[in-house]
């Protein structure tokens, strides 16, 4: 596949039909309605002149025009400033600055819980599933606060964790386990239309 020779004026998202960070960048995609193609990947067997837009041969990328970007959280901040309506970031530093701290945490923890889930077999696997649902059990209270994770409404952090509610039956954590402000959440963020476009047939296939 000539990924860079097929590129085209409208923007392009290479994704993967089943990846957390993947699925982040087409829910912030389908809330702001960017028009975009997304080329959906296989992680395991990555065209190689995916490295000609990104150094790292991964996905997600995300190409504009001439501009490549890669790293989620870099793609997430572009596309929130390039198309800043409906704003998924705060406004006052204090508060953009407690958001990326969130999102520092779910990635290290709760991305990083389900990279361990996926790996892992055995005795290590229950180990895994009981770790993600004691970080879990620990955001209790900040569920408790307020609709959205730390706010009033959907925002970037939202679009981060979204993604992992999907994935937690699959991966042996039951929502009906976990305390009822996390269920509502789950409920509310996965019912929304923007997550609902942004879902792949595989991802749909996680809850069938």
């Amino acid at each position: 596949m000539a990924l860079v020779a097929n590129r085209r004026s409208v923007m392009t998202l290479f994704s993967a039909h089943n990846c957390v960070r993947c699925h982040r960048i087409r829910i912030i995609l389908a809330e702001k309605d960017i028009a975009v193609d997304v080329v959906n990947l296989s992680p395991d067997d990555l065209p190689e002149d995916l490295s000609d837009l990104n150094p790292y041969n991964e996905v997600p990328t995300l190409v504009d025009r001439d501009l490549a970007l890669y790293g989620t959280h870099v793609i997430t901040e572009y596309l929130d400033e390039r198309f800043p309506h409906p704003p998924l970031m705060p406004v006052d530093p204090v508060s953009r600055a407690a958001a990326r701290l969130a999102l520092y945490r779910v990635e290290r923890d709760w991305y990083a819980g389900m990279d361990l889930i996926a790996q892992s077999t055995g005795s290590g696997l229950a180990k895994a599933r009981k770790m993600l649902r004691e970080s879990l059990l620990n955001a209790t209270e900040i569920f408790d606060l307020k609709p959205f994770f730390l706010s009033d409404e959907f925002s970037i952090v939202d679009s981060a964790i979204a993604p992992v509610m999907w994935r937690l039956p699959s991966a042996g954590i039951p929502l009906e386990g976990l305390p009822k402000s996390i269920q509502t959440y789950a409920d509310r963020v996965c019912s929304r239309e923007s997550f609902q476009l942004s879902l792949t047939e595989a991802e749909r296939e996680l809850r069938e």
